[in-house]
């Protein structure tokens, strides 16, 4: 192969990476406010680690409401962290807060045992823009030895307690349930408990 065309297949990735590291640092999301430090004073309505639940969704401002063993429910403020390129809520997030609301309810319906997702489907009917408030809520469906099935559904409304809300998106989510804590699964129950009220 002649040198000119290797110089110029080394110069056109040269320039794609230069364009995907802008790409990057044009979209990157600031990280979220550092937590306080333990040398200040410390305040009960402070958060620390052993009080989150499910740090993706705290990452992104997901709040609960209610967390049972036969419905978790919540809000989330659409922000940048949470959109799509075209400022409307990412169908993703909505899968992760599917599936991580029917996992925290199934491993309270199952007496705190282990859970894992092994099918999300989930449909898009409306959008959510930046900005706007959305109310979700996984009610358990089913629920056997081994399988349970949580109803996810996401409305778009103008606060928490609403009853003016439109629905935006429905999920299914089926889990196994009732397998053994793994040891270092053990430390996250704290949280459950205070959140459960438990």
């Amino acid at each position: 192969m002649p040198h000119c065309v290797k110089k110029g297949k080394w110069l056109r990735i040269r320039i794609l990476q230069r364009k995907a590291k802008n790409f990057r640092e044009r979209t990157m999301v600031p990280p979220p406010p550092e937590p306080p430090s333990s040398s200040s004073s410390s305040s009960s309505s402070a958060t620390t680690e052993d009080d989150i639940l499910d740090i993706p969704l705290h990452m992104i401002g997901f709040e609960y409401e209610v967390v049972s063993g036969n419905k978790v429910s919540g809000h989330l403020k659409v922000t940048p962290q949470c959109c799509q390129p075209f400022k409307v809520l990412h169908g993703g997030v909505s899968a992760m807060m599917s599936e991580a609301l029917a996992s925290m309810g199934a491993c309270l319906a199952c007496g705190l045992k282990r859970v894992a997702g092994i099918q999300v489907n989930i449909n898009h009917f409306k959008s959510a823009k930046l900005g706007d408030l959305v109310y979700a809520e996984a009610t358990l469906q089913s629920i056997g030895e081994r399988i349970q099935a949580w109803e996810v559904r996401f409305w778009k409304t103008t606060s928490s307690n609403s009853e003016d809300r439109l629905l935006i998106s429905s999920a299914t989510v089926t889990l196994v349930s009732n397998m053994p804590l793994p040891e270092n699964g053990k430390d996250f129950l704290k949280a459950f408990r205070k959140h459960a009220k438990l």
